[in-house]
C-alpha cells in the first residue's frame, strides 16, 4: 500500500499534470484563462483576491524552503533548527491564515453573488473543494507539528518529496508520517491531477505579448472625427 500511495499515485498525478497542460495548450488555447468574474462583482473581490494570491505565494515559497532545501543546507548557512521552526510557525501561520481568509471570501462571493455563481462550472467547484482541503490541512499540519507535536517533516516528507524528481523515492518515510501529512500529500496530488483542466492554468500565463504587440488603431465610422461635433471653423475639409 505504501508503494501504491507514495510511488504510483505521485507519478500518475504528475504525469497527468504535465501531459494535461500540453493537451490543454494545444487544443484549448481560448479556454486558457482565469475566466475572470470581476465585471459581475468587485467589492468582495478587492479583499479576497489579494489576500488569497499573496498568501498562497508565501505558502509556495515556504514549501520550496521546507521541501526543496535539505536540512543540512539551512544548518550550513547558520539557520538552526530552533530558528527554522520559529520562522515556520510565525511566517507560515500568517501566510496560511491570510490564504484561508482570502479563499473563504472568494468562495462566499462565488456562492452568494448570483451572476458569479451562474458562471461557476462543476470543475470550478471540484477545484475549490480540493484546494480548500489542501490549504486547511497544510495550515493544520504547520501548527500541530511545530507547536503541539515533535514530528520533523524535513527528515521524512521532504526527503520523500525530493526523491520524486530523482526517481529515488522512499515510500516508507511517508508511511511513517502522521496522518495529517499523509492526507495533505494525497490531496495535493489530486490537485495536481486536476490542475490542467481548471482555471488554475493561468498560473503559467504571463502577458508578455503586450510588450511587443502593435498599437490598436480605432477609426471612426462617422464623417466627423471623434464623438463631438467639431467647432465652427474646424470642419473637415475634402
Amino acid at each position: 500500500m505504501d508503494t501504491f500511495l507514495w510511488v504510483v499515485v505521485p507519478y500518475v498525478c504528475l504525469t497527468t499534470f504535465v501531459v494535461g497542460h500540453v493537451w490543454r495548450y494545444r487544443y484549448d488555447k481560448f479556454g486558457w484563462t482565469t475566466r475572470s468574474s470581476q465585471l459581475y462583482e468587485d467589492r468582495l473581490l478587492r479583499w479576497g483576491s489579494p489576500l488569497f494570491h499573496f498568501g498562497i505565494l508565501a505558502v509556495f515559497l515556504g514549501h520550496v524552503m521546507g521541501l526543496g532545501v535539505p536540512k543540512s543546507w539551512t544548518e550550513a548557512v547558520g539557520v538552526s533548527e530552533g530558528l527554522y521552526h520559529v520562522l515556520a510557525v510565525s511566517v507560515g501561520a500568517v501566510a496560511g491564515f491570510g490564504t484561508v481568509v482570502g479563499m473563504t471570501i472568494l468562495i462566499y462571493r462565488r456562492r452568494t453573488v448570483g451572476p458569479v455563481f451562474s458562471a461557476t462550472t462543476r470543475m470550478d467547484k471540484a477545484m475549490y473543494a480540493v484546494l480548500a482541503t489542501v490549504i486547511v490541512l497544510g495550515l493544520a499540519n504547520t501548527v500541530i507539528a511545530n507547536v503541539f507535536g515533535h514530528y520533523d517533516y524535513r527528515e521524512g516528507v521532504s526527503i520523500w518529496f525530493r526523491g520524486i524528481f530523482r526517481f529515488s523515492l522512499h515510500p516508507e518515510l511517508m508511511g511513517a508520517a502522521p496522518i495529517g501529512f499523509q492526507l495533505h500529500g494525497l490531496a495535493a496530488m489530486v490537485l495536481f491531477a486536476l490542475w490542467p483542466f481548471t482555471r488554475l492554468v493561468h498560473v503559467f500565463s504571463a502577458p508578455l505579448g503586450y510588450l511587443t504587440r502593435p498599437y490598436i488603431v480605432y477609426r471612426s465610422r462617422d464623417d466627423r472625427l471623434g464623438s463631438h461635433r467639431p467647432r465652427r471653423g474646424w470642419d473637415r475639409v475634402g
